[in-house]
């Protein structure tokens, strides 16, 4: 701060009031806030928490620098906090400790480049959390879910569990060794789609290719199909996992036919995980459901599943009943025994990772759901914690006020006097003799009258016959690690699948083939060229959408692999599915073909290369001269790259708009009904409306609270949203009750899920339900119309491809 106000001193006399109240509240709130982080410490519990959370975030730096790269432990250079890192973990400290305090309301916002470490700053306050919860809660009381992490790509989702699952591995076996931890095992889950793990366990007579159970049994049959769980190889160690690391049991015993867990432990003898230790990692639904993992990784779409199945009320501590498998609930009213005061307690800290990407119409359903979902958290009057974390956002006060109704926002690192200098963070001019200071060199290429696939194919064979050309004579000098190794995999960057489709059969023939011969490619009089020759495999690696979880996270092991292992990447092609959530070091070239439609997408891409200052990234950029933005950006290139973070857009959430309601409030308001009130939990507590029809008033004057203070608004427009919400709630109330009474008249009942508990008229339908096309639009279930999934838009079509002997090909053809 003393520094920060030296700064201001020679500035004028008109800007210096300015920076003199940026600096007093916004630099002065964040270095009030860390000193009374630091007298927390004062306290025992706090202090124990920390050391816990210190010495768990260094044993998971260990092994994952140390085991995953090849590397002995002791050879690790002692781990060591980044100062933001710690500031940021220290100044939350509060928040957490003391659940009362002011700080518990504010958004923190952890806004740092790409690759800058906002994953270990926030890593570090979950397993503070984690420790003090167990501390101050002895025995069972102390388990149940208590941070929750989301994302909102399956790629990020997958990268940040392997570094969570380090870290709660660590956790587990300090519990082990500190009673006071408590009995129930640190563990983590991974709740997303079906196509990444199973809903379902599955048993001999409950089974289809979806379940956890035949998942693993065909992965046993042959290990070259996907694995059940998207993990390719031990947090711990870094060992893959073969066929025996899974294991389907119930009861603690192995059990094919009939199993309730599915167990996954590492082949290698010498790790702490292996044999009757598994990892702590839960990522079949119906097991987490049950076991309720205090460290929750989602994708914030999965959250469409609270209206749908009842079991989601464990997350938020809705239990009455435990025994060694699990906790129970309304849903399961006569396994295990009492637990001791009735319930667990709710999440105490919620992590959003990258921000900016909670916006547009998933974070306009986000921003609905989340109404049921902070309800269903809040103990008292106490609301979870809400941290933040993005490299590119603008007017992130407004978004984070649609999202979570909290009016308070604290960016971090703040802004000082010195844009260039924030204490925390420097901006570092280039500079030839420090390699620290290389930055990332980005090239545009326009080509007047050739076409933009023409110009690929150029800039693809230059880049990889050059890059053959440097890597083979470095490596004649006897260089240990090449130099030219992370330009030796090039990243092919494509804003449509449809550009991705034609330029890999360009990249599988053209580039292919005539790289073969580039060597030949000479100026004239020149003895040598510039080229190498090179062989590539015949098929890049693809990251999209359209491709299976378990080639994912093959394809990512794959890019980190050195270009002379085996297995190593010629080629990769991907969409903007790798603009967060790919920290692969080694990679240093991309081409992006054609301007991203966002400045956000494009640094977002673009800086998954060149993440290690000794081996700067290169990009370059393909822009089509004929598109008016190309052209545009070309032509303001340097000055564009030069100042790209001030171009970054603002983003739109708007949960509470006409459209939104029609996708979203039945939904959301069944949701927190029947979470929020036991007696409604079970499959056909839908019928439990006649009993409760008056307590629901405080679920519609929650969402039309949250609709008057979600958006900085006129007072009249306000209160008019405010009115139209309450009043859309009470039909929809209504509406259920007369379907009960109607159901009840004629002897049948009323389920929420048509597949929950048998088979029975159900309150929810379907928004791709064909059958739904057929009734009037005041027809009741038109009105409890539900997404299983915030990104189901349209109904799918099914394709099938004959060949030419008129036979149906199979997916693996």
């Amino acid at each position: 701060m003393v520094g920060q106000r030296k700064s201001i001193g020679s500035v004028s006399k008109y800007t210096w009031p300015i920076l003199q109240n940026l600096t007093d509240t916004t630099a002065g709130v964040a270095a009030g806030r860390i000193a009374r982080g630091i007298e927390l410490l004062d306290q025992p519990d706090c202090l124990t928490a920390f050391q816990i959370a210190n010495r768990a975030m260094a044993t998971a730096a260990r092994r994952r620098f140390g085991p995953m790269q090849g590397k002995t432990v002791e050879s690790v250079q002692p781990p060591e906090w980044r100062p933001f890192q710690l500031a940021f973990l220290l100044m939350n400290l509060p928040g957490i400790a003391e659940p009362a305090s002011d700080d518990r309301e504010v958004v923190d916002l952890l806004f740092f480049p790409t690759g800058g470490g906002k994953t270990e700053a926030y890593l570090g306050l979950a397993a503070f959390t984690l420790a003090l919860r167990r501390l101050r809660n002895s025995g069972v009381t102390g388990a149940g879910l208590s941070v929750l992490m989301r994302y909102t790509l399956r790629l990020l989702t997958l990268d940040q569990l392997s570094r969570a699952s380090t870290l709660i591995c660590a956790l587990e076996l300090e519990r082990e060794k500190m009673p006071a931890l408590g009995d129930w095992p640190f563990e983590i889950g991974l709740w997303v789609g079906r196509a990444a793990t199973p809903n379902e366990m599955g048993s001999k007579d409950r089974d289809h290719p979806e379940t956890a159970r035949r998942r693993t049994i065909t992965f046993w049959n042959d290990d070259r199909k996907p694995s059940p769980v998207p993990l390719e190889e031990c947090p711990w160690c870094g060992t893959k996992f073969q066929r025996e690391s899974f294991r389907l049991v119930a009861n603690g015993r192995p059990n094919r036919d009939y199993p309730t867990d599915l167990l996954i432990a590492c082949m290698n003898r010498g790790c702490d995980f292996s044999r009757d230790r598994p990892l702590p990692i839960v990522a079949v639904d119906e097991s987490i459901y049950r076991r309720l993992p205090c460290f929750l990784i989602a994708t914030v779409d999965k959250f469409a599943a609270m209206p749908w199945t009842g079991a989601v009320a464990g997350f938020f501590g809705r239990v009455q009943r435990f025994d060694k498998e699990g906790f129970y609930g309304a849903c399961d009213p006569d396994r295990g025994g009492m637990l001791p005061g009735g319930r667990l307690l709710p999440p105490d800290l919620i992590i959003q990772d990258e921000l900016h990407l909670i916006s547009g119409p998933l974070g306009t359903m986000v921003g609905l759901y989340e109404t049921a979902l902070e309800e269903l958290a809040v103990r008292g009057k106490v609301r979870p914690k809400i941290v933040a974390s993005t490299a590119t956002v603008r007017r992130a006060d407004s978004q984070i006020q649609a999202l979570f109704c909290r009016a308070q926002v604290d960016i971090f690192p703040p802004p000082g006097p010195d844009r260039r200098d924030s204490f925390f963070a420097h901006t570092l001019a280039p500079k030839e003799d420090e390699a620290k200071t290389n930055a990332r060199l980005y090239v545009g290429i326009a080509a007047q009258g050739r076409s933009p696939k023409v110009a690929m194919l150029r800039v693809y064979l230059a880049l990889m016959g050059a890059g053959q050309k440097w890597y083979e004579q470095l490596r004649t000098r006897g260089q240990g690690d090449n130099p030219a190794d992370p330009y030796m995999t090039l990243v092919g960057y494509f804003n449509a699948l449809r550009e991705l489709g034609g330029s890999r059969r360009l990249i599988e023939d053209e580039v292919r083939t005539r790289l073969t011969r580039y060597e030949e490619r000479k100026r004239v009089g020149e003895s040598e060229g510039l080229f190498a020759a090179r062989e590539i495999d015949y098929e890049p690696v693809e990251l999209t959408s359209r491709v299976d979880t378990s080639r994912v996270a093959d394809a990512k092991r794959r890019l980190g692999l050195p270009f002379a292992e085996k297995n190593s990447v010629d080629v990769a092609i991907a969409t903007n599915m790798i603009s967060v959530g790919l920290d692969i070091t080694r990679l240093g070239l991309m081409v992006v073909f054609g301007q991203p439609k966002t400045s956000a997408e494009y640094i977002q891409a673009t800086s998954r290369v060149g993440r290690d200052p000794a081996r700067p990234g290169l990009v370059v950029t393909i822009l089509n001269v004929h598109k008016p933005r190309d052209r545009s950006h070309y032509e303001r290139f340097a000055a564009y790259h030069e100042t790209f973070y001030r171009s970054v857009e603002a983003t739109s959430v708007t949960p509470f708009s006409p459209r939104a309601l029609d996708r979203g409030l039945a939904a959301s308001l069944v949701a927190l009904s029947r979470l929020g009130l036991d007696v409604m939990t079970p499959p056909r507590g839908a019928m439990e409306i006649l009993n409760t029809r008056n307590a629901l008033g405080s679920a519609v004057d929650r969402f039309g609270e949250r609709a008057f203070n979600h958006a900085k608004l006129d007072s009249n427009v306000r209160t008019r949203l405010r009115q139209r919400v309450r009043e859309r709630c009470e039909d929809l109330l209504d509406d259920w009750t007369g379907v009960v009474q109607d159901q009840k008249r004629v002897g049948a009942s009323l389920q929420y899920n048509p597949h929950e508990r048998g088979a029975g008229p159900a309150l929810l339908q379907d928004f791709l339900d064909p059958a739904l096309r057929a009734l009037p639009a005041g027809n009741w279930k038109m009105k409890f119309r539900a997404n299983r999934s915030l990104r189901d838009v349209e109904a799918s079509v099914n394709l099938w491809v004959r060949g030419l002997d008129n036979i149906d090909l199979d997916d693996e053809q």
